[in-house]
C-alpha cells in the first residue's frame, strides 16, 4: 500500500499496537515517540514485513520539535499521509483537585491537548491537499464521564472529545474523517505511568476482571479506517465486558 499512517506515541500501548496492525496489513508508517531506542527497535522489527517505516523522535509537547520533525519528511511522503493517529497521551497522579501536583497537571495538558493540536496542525494541510484522510484522536471513557480524583485528566480527555467533534465540522468539506476513540480500562503502561512507577498499584487496577489490551483498540481503529469512503464512524466508546461505566465493574 502506497499511503502512510502517522502515529504518535508509537513506542508502547495503543500506538505500538496500531503500528503492528497497520504494518501487518501492508501500510507504510511514520512512527513517532520520545524514546529513541524503542522507536528504532520497532522500526527495525516492522521493516521485516516489507513496508516502509520512518521513525521520528520528538516530544509532542514541544511545538518546534513537532514542526521540525514533520518538515524533515520528504515531500513525496508528506503527500501520501492518509491517516493520523493522535495517540500520545497520559494520566499522571490521582489526587483530589486541591492536592494535585502542578507539574502533573501541566504534563497532561501539554501532552493530551496541546500535543494533539500541534501534531494535527502540522499534518492536516497534507490531508486537505489530498481532499481526503482520516484522523483518529485517542480519547478515553474519562472524556465521557468524570470520576473521583480524575479531575485534570478527565478535563483533558473531555477536551479531546470536543476537539474531535470540532475537527469533524471544520474538515468535512475536505472529505476528511475524524474519529474519537474512547477506551475504558485497558492494561497497557497507562496505570504504571499514572502511579509513577508503582507496579503494585498499577497491577491492582485490573484485579478481578479481564481488561482490554492494546491490540483490541488497534483492531478497532483498523476496522474504522477501512470502512467505505462514504462511511464515517465519528465516535466509539470501547470497554471490557466487565466495565459498565468509568467506575462500575463486575469483579470476580
Amino acid at each position: 500500500m502506497d499511503n502512510y499512517v502517522f502515529i504518535t506515541g508509537a513506542t508502547s500501548g495503543f500506538g505500538e499496537a496500531c503500528a503492528r496492525k497497520f504494518s501487518s496489513e501492508g501500510y507504510n508508517l511514520i512512527i513517532t515517540g520520545r524514546r529513541e531506542q524503542r522507536l528504532t527497535q520497532l522500526q527495525d522489527e516492522l521493516r521485516k514485513d516489507g513496508t516502509n517505516i520512518i521513525s521520528l523522535c520528538f516530544d509532542v509537547r514541544n511545538l518546534s520539535e513537532v514542526e521540525q520533525a514533520v518538515s524533515s519528511l520528504p515531500e513525496e511522503v508528506k503527500n501520501k499521509i492518509s491517516i493520523l493517529i493522535n495517540n500520545a497521551g497520559l494520566a499522571v497522579g490521582r489526587e483530589p483537585i486541591d492536592q494535585g501536583n502542578i507539574d502533573d497537571w501541566e504534563r497532561m495538558i501539554d501532552t493530551n491537548i496541546k500535543g494533539l493540536l500541534y501534531v494535527s496542525k502540522s499534518i492536516i494541510p497534507f490531508l486537505k491537499n489530498n481532499q481526503k484522510g482520516h484522523i483518529f484522536n485517542i480519547g478515553s471513557i474519562a472524556g465521557k464521564e468524570v470520576y473521583p480524583m480524575g479531575n485534570v485528566y478527565c478535563g483533558t480527555k473531555h477536551a479531546v472529545d470536543a476537539l474531535s467533534r470540532a475537527m469533524r465540522i471544520d474538515l468535512v468539506d475536505y472529505n476528511i474523517k475524524v474519529t474519537n476513540i474512547a477506551p475504558g480500562a485497558a492494561e497497557t503502561e497507562f496505570s504504571l505511568v499514572r502511579f509513577k512507577g508503582d507496579q503494585h498499584k498499577a497491577d491492582a487496577t485490573y484485579d478481578g476482571f479481564e481488561p482490554l489490551v492494546a491490540a483490541d483498540i488497534a483492531d478497532t481503529i483498523y476496522f474504522v479506517a477501512t470502512r467505505p469512503q462514504h462511511v464515517t464512524i465519528n465516535d466509539l466508546t470501547i470497554m471490557p465486558t466487565a466495565q459498565a461505566s468509568a467506575t462500575v465493574f463486575h469483579k470476580e
